[in-house]
């Protein structure tokens, strides 16, 4: 899979901005009653090609997002982002969630469903069409929209992956 290729090694010196996808309250039922406890969807992202998406549970929801948030800085990955849209169309799964991502003009704007709006605003893209198929959890959208993202591979990789010029990559 290509997102390990992608992923950064050191936060130190990102701007992080996070974004919360979903929160969710959660029941657990003893003999005592019931507990109340929350989880929250976080995805984090510097606006500038680096993003990640982090899962925290806790008692409260300002806790849940706050680990969320930690979480998600563990796993950033980068993504090639090319005038505010990415470099071609991807599809990808997870679960049950199919995305498919495309790239599109200038001044076409964000056109994504909520979880998967998330994960590209905060990435930095702010042209791209996109289209969520199956299941609408958000869980499962925010994971294959990175899978997504992570196996999107600029002109450049390419070319050099390959061993040729630029030019033979567009023409050949």
């Amino acid at each position: 899979m290509a997102t390990n290729m992608n992923k950064v090694k050191s936060t130190n010196d990102l701007e992080l901005k996070d974004r919360l996808v979903a929160v969710n309250r959660v029941t657990k039922v003893t003999k005592g009653g019931r507990t109340f406890s929350f989880s929250a969807i976080v995805v984090v992202g510097n606006e500038d090609g680096i993003v990640g998406w982090g899962l925290g549970k806790a008692g409260e929801v300002t806790a849940a997002i706050a680990k969320g948030t930690e979480a998600a800085k563990k796993n950033l990955i980068k993504v090639p982002v090319l005038n505010g849209t990415i470099p071609h169309e991807q599809i990808a799964k997870f679960g049950g969630a199919q995305v498919f991502i495309s790239p599109a003009s200038h001044g076409t704007g964000v056109k994504a469903g909520g979880a998967m709006r998330a994960v590209l605003e905060s990435v930095g893209v702010t042209d791209v069409l996109a289209k969520s198929k199956g299941s609408s959890n958000p869980h499962n959208l925010v994971k294959a929209t990175i899978v997504a993202l992570g196996e999107l591979r600029d002109a450049h990789t390419v070319a050099q992956n390959r061993g040729v010029s630029l030019d033979t990559v567009f023409n050949g």
